[in-house]
């Protein structure tokens, strides 16, 4: 049994076979074609943070692969303390063939998986967002026919986006720089881990904006201030000021290079409309392969 805490659980030929099954079910799907390859699978999602994307991609991606989904906020599945996290693990995994999991605490998913009998898949914790990189990279892959050598370079707060996309990085051998203002930077001990599993990846901290995006093949941002960090809304504000993605910005990286976000985005904050809405970027083409690569990623996990 396969399980999806954080990317480290994969291989890179785990991640080449998903992006194969995601490319081939998304030309289907663009054709007509709806396979129902996990007709009568059930998913069960259980969500401590609001969501859009990853409630509203997973549950599409199991219907249109023949499944049916269930919802529970983390209160009425018990995840409040009313039962043990193992004992919510043991039941729900015994009515259901996949969970997916979004929470604060990255240890609370992986001692649901440790507890369960069917896979588990981290939907976003404090730490990580795997399906959201794995989703960025196969649209990468998508836009440039192949990773080849495209830097990716990520602009702002060192949080659980940026350190999946590191690991990715590493994994499939690409070019990633990080950008971030003094104090915000991805974590020293992650790093350190990720250099020990992965010790020819080419991970660049470059702390100016302008100097970071020079080669850049895609420019990444997000929220400077994530759920949970609310209260730091107006600190962040001040100190993140230099590194909103902007046309200025974009003039300092090469011609042609992408813009990705990994939504929500806080318009005329990490980044601004002419950007966002503008040719070089792919978000919405980004956004929508959050439900392609979901049911690929189910498909892997479950019909084989």
């Amino acid at each position: 049994m396969k399980h999806l805490t954080s990317l480290f659980d994969l291989t890179t030929a785990d991640v080449t076979e998903i992006f194969e099954t995601v490319g081939k079910l998304k030309s289907q799907l663009k054709s007509g074609e709806r396979p129902a390859l996990l007709q009568g699978h059930v998913l069960t999602q259980i969500f401590e943070k609001p969501s859009l994307r990853t409630r509203v991609s997973f549950e599409s991606a199991m219907a249109q692969l023949g499944g049916s989904g269930i919802f529970f906020t983390a209160k009425d599945a018990g995840m409040n303390g009313r039962e043990s996290t193992e004992d919510v693990a043991r039941v729900l995994s015994g009515y259901a063939d996949v969970i997916v999991l979004r929470t604060f605490s990255q240890k609370l998913i992986e001692k649901f998986a440790a507890a369960a009998s069917c896979p588990v898949v981290n939907g976003l914790s404090d730490d990580f967002h795997p399906c959201q990189a794995l989703t960025d990279f196969f649209t990468m892959q998508e836009v440039f026919g192949g990773l080849g050598d495209q830097r990716l370079v990520y602009v702002g707060d060192g949080n659980n986006v940026v350190q999946s996309l590191a690991i990715a990085a590493a994994m499939l051998n690409v070019p990633f720089t990080v950008s971030s203002p003094a104090g915000y930077e991805v974590s020293s001990d992650f790093l350190q881990d990720l250099n020990q599993r992965f010790p020819n990846a080419e991970i660049v901290l470059e702390a100016d904006p302008h100097s970071a995006v020079a080669d850049a093949g895609v420019i990444y941002t997000d929220v400077w201030a994530s759920m949970g960090q609310e209260s730091e809304s107006d600190t962040r504000k001040q100190a993140f000021a230099s590194y909103q993605v902007n046309s200025a910005l974009l003039q300092s990286a090469p011609d042609g290079c992408k813009f990705m976000h990994c939504l929500p985005a806080k318009r005329g904050i990490e980044v601004t409309d002419e950007v966002i809405d503008g040719p070089n970027s792919i978000v919405f083409q980004q956004a929508e392969n959050r439900m392609h690569l979901a049911k690929g990623l189910f498909v892997w996990l479950l019909a084989q």
